[in-house]
């Protein structure tokens, strides 16, 4: 029986590597996702509640979206990883569900019976669901969806009623 040395050992798994790199160059890509109707990256707002939103395609199908939401008293950030899919067989609609999380930071001050002042911090999970839609010849992208979460450093609740109609300018 003969013994292969041991350097030769990585130059074959090279050489497997390289042959099988090859045979998918040779291939076009699936045209899916939101890459084809031309936006990798978006900035804009998303109402209800209100927060600048900024979407960045990591592949065709998944996209991270950050969020930050301002209020009167404190501001949450939350940073969601989303799944695309096409809908209805157009290339300007998909629908899209995630996950992520969100910190939160609030402050109040309750002056019902004697004036007291409470901060506090707020950690949880978040799911979205939704719908994307790309205009096809404008650099404007609208998404429409429902993004429940659980907080459960701080007062431990779920909240359900998060929804958002987003406007965003789209950039290539």
């Amino acid at each position: 029986m003969r013994i292969i040395p041991l350097f030769l050992i990585p130059f074959f798994g090279l050489l497997s590597a390289q042959s099988n790199a090859q045979a998918y160059t040779l291939e076009p890509a699936p045209k899916t996702g939101p890459f084809t109707t031309g936006y990798k990256k978006a900035i804009g707002v998303k109402m209800y509640p209100s927060a600048i939103s900024y979407k960045s395609f990591m592949t065709n199908t998944k996209a991270i979206e950050v969020l930050g939401y301002l209020t009167l008293d404190g501001f949450r950030a939350t940073i969601m990883i989303e799944k695309y899919s096409g809908f209805a067989n157009t290339e300007q609609l998909s629908w899209y569900i995630g996950y992520g999380g969100h910190l939160g930071i609030w402050s109040q001050e309750w002056k019902i019976n004697n004036p007291t002042h409470k901060a506090g911090i707020a950690v949880g999970v978040d799911g979205i669901l939704g719908l994307d839609y790309k205009l096809k010849n404008a650099p404007l992208n609208l998404s429409l969806d429902w993004q429940p979460s659980f907080n459960f450093v701080g007062s431990s609740y779920f909240e359900s009623g998060w929804a958002g109609l987003g406007i965003r300018y789209t950039l290539k």
